[in-house]
């Protein structure tokens, strides 16, 4: 399909035209022109990109949906349906499904499920086995067959010397540990951040020190192997302080944060709406003011969906049995946006170093190359409700409320999907 955009700011840093406003052209896939006053030609889609923003498309690190095994929470079509809508061109998805992403066979069912969609579906492999921390699984051969990193998901890895093991293993072909931070003998059955509001509510309450004991673990791990680890979600303001001195002292360390670890505080909780029970917990707004320094001043090198689709007896119960996770893919944009991340930053941070992270080639908006980029409004109103909502969950407590900034377009691998 041919397409010209007319009159759309691009954002992309990486471009000769960042933060310029110009019209795109797009033919068979690639991009042919940019420039001033280009003329449409009479098979082109023409589409009004006034007052709107051209990034290279986003790519989330971060992404559960459930197949297989899994699919009434969440399949395959409706991940990627959902995220198109939320501007998403690919998605690493990681390996928590039924049988456990942990050998070459349940990559190569993800790819070949995926395959010819709009959006790029990448596995994430599992560390170990049945994601139990006791035995690696098959890191190499799932590289081989398109894995892109590894993680046990939502499970930390408490066996410093199987974590070791891994690492020294992974160097060896280059492959990328992305491991979730919470020693889990300190955090025990905590639910909510440990704080003046975990105890007006009467919860246990997890402190920042079993996020930031296990960061510190996997930085002395880092120094000792001279190996990569990727830090996924952190939330604290301690964490960020961590991974800046680990950069500072050239230790391979990255991390990323889940966006509404930007926006939502542990106040929301006072109502125990289980749609914010997230982990990590929300935690102050200190943490919050800490993570939105660390993303501007590069010590965040990413931000993720943290989408994580639930069927509703598992998230319509009380607080304490609910379980944990937002499904998160539509509404990222929105709250960067009201976190206060400008155009360059959100392409930086959501389209770029993601993929960069993960060695993946980086869309650039240039005349010559490959068309894979998001459009969006970054002022525009919209409500975000039950007709909207491409997820086969609804387990988000920004259902039904009014959001600022909105896809209006996605193209990827010669598809476009436009959203009225």
């Amino acid at each position: 399909m041919n397409l010209l955009i007319t009159g759309v700011t691009i954002a992309d840093p990486n471009s000769q035209f960042n933060q310029k406003k110009c019209d795109v052209r797009v033919e068979q896939g690639i991009i042919t022109a940019i420039g001033t006053n280009l003329k449409a030609a009479k098979d082109e889609q023409v589409f009004d990109g006034s007052g709107s923003v051209l990034s290279p498309g986003f790519f989330d690190l971060n992404c559960s949906i459930g197949d297989p095994g899994f699919e009434t929470k969440e399949d395959i079509q409706t991940a990627t349906a959902a995220a198109k809508a939320g501007g998403f061109t690919g998605i690493a998805v990681l390996p928590n499904t039924k049988p456990v992403v942990h050998s070459k066979a349940e990559v190569e069912y993800i790819i070949n499920r995926a395959k010819g969609n709009l959006v790029e579906v990448l596995p994430i492999g599992a560390v170990s086995r049945d994601m139990e921390g006791k035995e690696l699984a098959e890191l190499y051969d799932m590289q081989q067959a398109g894995a892109v990193a590894f993680s046990d998901g939502g499970k930390s890895i408490t066996d410093d010397g199987f974590m070791s093991r891994a690492l020294q293993y992974a160097k060896g072909f280059n492959g990328l540990l992305m491991v979730y931070p919470e020693n889990r003998s300190i955090a025990g059955k905590s639910q909510v951040n440990e704080s003046k509001t975990s105890v007006l509510l009467g919860m246990k309450g997890l402190p920042a020190l079993a996020e930031e004991m296990h960061i510190s673990r996997d930085i002395f791990l880092a120094t000792y192997h001279d190996a990569p680890v990727h830090i996924s979600n952190i939330s604290t303001y301690g964490s960020v302080a961590l991974i800046k001195k680990a950069k500072k002292d050239g230790i391979k360390i990255s991390c990323d944060v889940a966006a509404h670890h930007l926006v939502f505080t542990e106040e929301l909780l006072n109502d125990f709406d289980s749609n914010y029970k997230v982990k990590p917990p929300l935690r102050a707004k200190s943490d919050v003011r800490a993570l939105l320094a660390g993303l501007k001043d590069g010590t965040i090198d990413a931000v993720g969906s943290q989408h994580r689709p639930h069927e509703i007896e598992h998230k319509d119960v009380e607080f304490e049995i609910a379980a944990y996770g937002i499904i998160a893919l539509q509404t990222v944009l929105p709250l960067l946006i009201k976190a206060g991340l400008d155009a360059v930053q959100i392409a930086e941070k959501l389209a770029i170093n993601p993929r960069a992270l993960l060695g993946l080639e980086v869309p650039v908006i240039q005349e010559g190359r490959v068309a894979n980029f998001t459009v969006y409004n970054p002022s525009e109103e919209w409500v975000y409700d039950s007709k909207n909502n491409f997820s086969k969950s609804s387990n988000s407590p920004l259902l039904n409320k009014k959001l600022t900034g909105k896809v209006q377009l996605v193209y990827n691998n010669k598809q476009l999907q436009s959203y009225g």
